[in-house]
């Protein structure tokens, strides 16, 4: 039947998403289809729109709906200081905490010699391009406590060494922890103890 192979191909899509496994998805198929209306339809159309309209951000990488995500537009964010993730889900950590007030900068990833993720593939340039254009004074490397993420964070302070202070998130960040993960009160001890690298 042609409507169950759409069925199991909705669960399968659903199931490939982060923290949903295939019963899961199966669940959460089986509720937007017995409420359709409610459910189904809007959550269809607010996918279209969203892929028609969803862009990274050509200064940070944060994601939006213009050319520059609403952060890099704001006149209010331009402090100087500038704050290095990994990627858009911890930058939506850190704002989620709101006790940043500066910019932020996506790098897209962290530096892999196994993956062959050199500073190329990741936005490390651009960085060192915006030190310099919004003459930024702080750059907080706010980076997965992971080997990789350690690893370009050390990159990042060799890149800037001398040319701007540079600190890190200090406590309250476990080691091999994922700032998307961790909780707003930890985020935000952990920003307010940064240390000078």
């Amino acid at each position: 039947m042609a409507a169950s192979r759409d069925i199991d191909a909705l669960i399968d899509m659903m199931a490939r998403l982060p923290g949903l496994g295939p019963r899961s998805a199966r669940r959460a198929v089986l509720q937007m289809i017995r409420k359709k209306e409610l459910l189904l339809m809007p959550l269809a159309d607010l996918m279209h729109h969203v892929a028609a309209s969803v862009r990274e951000c050509s200064n940070c990488g944060n994601i939006g709906s213009e050319p520059l995500c609403d952060i890099c537009q704001s006149n209010k964010r331009a402090t100087g200081e500038i704050c290095i993730v990994e990627d858009v889900a911890d930058l939506w950590a850190m704002e989620r905490a709101g006790v940043f007030q500066g910019r932020y900068h996506v790098l897209g990833g962290t530096l892999s010699a196994l993956d062959a993720v050199g500073p190329e593939e990741l936005r490390i340039p651009r960085l060192i391009d915006r030190v310099g254009e919004e003459h930024i004074t702080e750059v907080i490397l706010a980076l997965n406590a992971t080997v990789d993420g350690q690893t370009t964070a050390h990159y990042i302070a060799d890149q800037l060494d001398g040319r701007v202070k540079l600190t890190s998130l200090a406590q309250g960040v476990p080691i091999g922890g994922e700032l998307d993960y961790l909780d707003d009160g930890t985020i935000t001890a952990a920003l307010r103890a940064r240390k000078e690298i």
